[in-house]
This record gives C-alpha cells, structure tokens and sequence, in this order.
C-alpha cells in the first residue's frame, strides 16, 4: 500500500504519534511519503526535510499544486491519503 501523509497541521500537530504510525506501516511492508504543498526549495523544503527526510520513503514538494495530479504525474499511485484538507489532493492552492 502506497500512503501519502501531508506535513503541515497533520504531521506536525503530533510527530510523536505519526512517527510511530510511520514505522508501523513500514514494518509491516507499506511505502510511506510525505506529500506537501510547499515548495521544493528554500527553507519551505529544509524544514520539511529535517523533520521527516530520514523517516518516509520518499518527500514530495508540490510547490502548491494538486496533489494527486502531481503524484500521477511522477507515475506513483496514493492508495491512502491522510491530510488535513483534502481539497488539496485534488485542487491546486493560491500561490
């Protein structure tokens, strides 16, 4: 199962719990990405990166578009998304 956990007001309002849901799903065989609107450069990214790079198996930045367009785009298939605006799976963002 390919899972898509987004960063901001999901991950980061408990680490502690969606690490340790991070390593269950793993262990029992399942992929994990970060998927986030921000950018995938800058700081928007570094801090991204420092809180989950080492965790997830992959870290995609959208740079504020749709992101179940974007993941099709790069030929992965989200079978879970956990998110906190799941409008944002499917819509592109204000810039």
């Amino acid at each position: 199962m390919f899972i898509a956990l987004d960063f901001d007001q999901t991950f980061t309002r408990d680490p502690k719990a969606w690490t340790d849901f991070i390593h269950l799903m793993q262990r029992e065989g399942h992929t994990v990405y970060c998927v986030t609107m921000r950018y995938p450069e800058g700081k928007e990214y570094q801090v991204v990166n420092q809180a989950l790079g080492h965790l997830v198996d992959g870290l995609f930045c959208t740079g504020r578009k749709g992101k179940r367009t974007f993941m099709a785009e790069r030929q992965i298939n989200i079978d879970v998304w956990i998110d906190d605006m799941p409008d944002f799976i499917i819509m592109d963002a204000a810039a």
